[in-house]
């Protein structure tokens, strides 16, 4: 803007519109993870259990038939290795 004049009415309005659908958008993207949440019809959410050389899941919703079939366990990838200790977390 050149020294001296003033912003008009239209470029301060033009300039919130993007605030304005910004705060909009949120707004909406957080009903929507409510309303998500509230339909979720599982009272058990289960909880993550630590054994020696992995991390299982206890409980919950998840049922075994939902899941994807997996590959035979002699056809799968061996756990990427992280300092050469193999890692916690696999498929």
């Amino acid at each position: 803007m050149a020294r001296g004049m003033k912003a008009s009415w239209g470029t301060r309005v033009a300039g919130s519109v993007p605030l304005l659908v910004a705060f909009v958008s949120a707004a909406a993207l957080t009903g929507a993870a409510f309303f998500t949440v509230e339909q979720a019809a599982c009272s058990d959410p289960g909880n993550y259990v630590r054994h020696d050389n992995h991390i299982e899941l206890v409980g919950g919703c998840v049922d075994r038939a939902d899941l994807p079939a997996t590959r035979p366990a002699d056809r799968q990838k061996p756990a990427p290795q992280i300092d050469g200790e193999a890692g916690f977390y696999r498929p």
